[in-house]
């Protein structure tokens, strides 16, 4: 097959070679001086005879047939292609500290550094009061509610439940069908099948064995294990039966119940870290540390998702509306906040925030610290724009993620009415305590 198409492109080649020449002529032979002045006409190139294209089509239909061409890639393949080159450009390049053009993350630096704005993200145990980092609030707090079994058993089996139970539909249900256990000793307090819970029963087993803490609870309150013979049965089963000495203080466990239904997990609360620090040039350079930054494997994974998103996502046209929303989505991968508000004396209070709190929490942390907590205020965003308390919204949905400078300004039609009545407002708007921690912003 080779040879035959090489026999025509040979056919080929020879009759568009043009005229051709006599082996008696001389090579160095001059051609007529008439037409040397003319540019030589060029001879129009002739295809293939009809015999030849017909077997050349032939053939290449034989060769289709036993090796099929593969699909060349369609439009969508290849901006596909395209941009998941982009993607992987723009992560190369975004991770080169030099790359031009690029927007990059703040700079992180290593806790302990003396240039760190806030040296990492700090939490309260409330049970405690201890300042917890980051990464020790889980076991930290586990500690402290295991430590409270030697005095308060009950309380203690009921914070385990809450707060070591991640799934709160299951908590729910696990602590809906106690209530119900209880209401029914509560409401038959004759009736002795109430007072007794089968363990092997299909209802304990799916809604309540599966909880942390709901034994350490029902042996807390009264029950205990005890092996009873079963009907019908040459085996005996265990069961928990309530005790002679906890039935007869129905209010204790009605007491019970309510503390069970109306408890809430322990959670750390985040520390604010509230910080003063003297005017500053680099009152908007914000060195953060990596807690700021850090994903955990839940986000790493979202993280993932949104990126092969993102591809399918810009092969199509999207509208503005489309491209907001996106926006908002990428500021919501941050988990906190270092919010810096200048006050009119220049001076800068700086506290932590989740980057999903309100508007709200912000007001608050300033009017705490204010001497005169009582008159209105109002919290400005870069450019101007007024940050509206009522409004409510989110760290992330303003923008104000993972760090933002805030500019503090008096409600004017307020400052209006006490410069009228011939008064003014002290300089310094923090309170005595604060001012007398105030740092150096380094």
């Amino acid at each position: 097959m080779k040879k035959f198409f090489q026999e025509i492109k040979a056919d080929i080649k020879f009759k568009s070679a043009g005229p051709g020449q006599k082996l008696t002529d001389s090579v160095g032979e001059k051609a007529p001086r008439e037409k040397s002045q003319q540019p030589a006409l060029r001879q129009p190139r002739q295809g293939p005879t009809d015999e030849a294209q017909m077997a050349a089509a032939a053939a290449l239909a034989r060769l289709e047939q036993k090796q099929p061409r593969s699909r060349g890639p369609t439009s969508q393949d290849s901006i596909r292609n395209q941009v998941r080159k982009e993607l992987q450009a723009e992560a190369t390049s975004s991770s080169s500290p030099d790359a031009p053009g690029t927007k990059s993350m703040p700079e992180t630096k290593e806790e302990g550094s003396g240039h760190l704005a806030v040296n990492g993200v700090y939490f309260t145990c409330p049970l405690t009061g201890a300042t917890l980092r980051r990464d020790q609030r889980d076991a930290r707090i586990r500690e402290a509610i295991m430590s409270h079994f030697t005095t308060d058993p009950v309380a203690a089996s009921i914070m385990k439940i809450h707060t070591f139970n991640r799934d709160r539909d299951r908590v729910k249900l696990g602590v809906d069908t106690i209530a119900k256990y209880l209401d029914n000793i509560h409401l038959h307090p004759e009736e002795e099948k109430y007072r007794k819970i089968k363990l092997q029963n299909k209802v304990f087993q799916e809604r309540i064995n599966c909880l942390e803490g709901t034994h350490e609870f029902l042996e807390a309150i009264g029950f205990q294990r005890v092996l009873l013979p079963v009907a019908d049965q040459e085996a005996a089963e265990e069961f928990y039966v309530l005790s002679e000495a906890a039935l007869a203080q129905p209010e204790s466990l009605e007491r019970h119940k309510e503390r069970l239904v109306g408890a809430e997990p322990v959670r750390a609360q985040l520390d604010r870290q509230r910080r003063v620090f003297r005017p500053s040039a680099r009152a908007a350079q914000f060195d953060l540390p990596a807690d700021f930054f850090n994903l955990s494997a839940e986000e790493l994974k979202r993280e993932q998702r949104l990126r092969s998103e993102a591809v399918e996502r810009l092969s199509t046209l999207r509208t503005k509306a489309m491209r907001e929303k996106e926006e908002q989505r990428e500021l919501r991968k941050y988990t906190y906040t270092l919010l810096r508000v200048r006050l009119p004396d220049g001076c800068l209070l700086q506290g932590t925030f989740y980057a999903r709190e309100r508007l709200s929490a912000l007001y608050q942390f300033v009017r705490e610290s204010l001497q005169s907590d009582w008159l209105p205020f109002e919290l400005l965003a870069s450019g101007g724009h007024k940050l509206v308390e009522e409004e409510n919204q989110a760290f992330n949905e303003c923008g104000l993620v993972p760090s933002a400078l805030l500019t503090f300004a008096w409600d004017a039609a307020v400052l209006e009415d006490i410069r009228a009545a011939g008064t003014d407002l002290d300089s310094s708007v923090l309170k005595p305590e604060l001012l007398e921690a105030m740092e150096k912003l380094s």
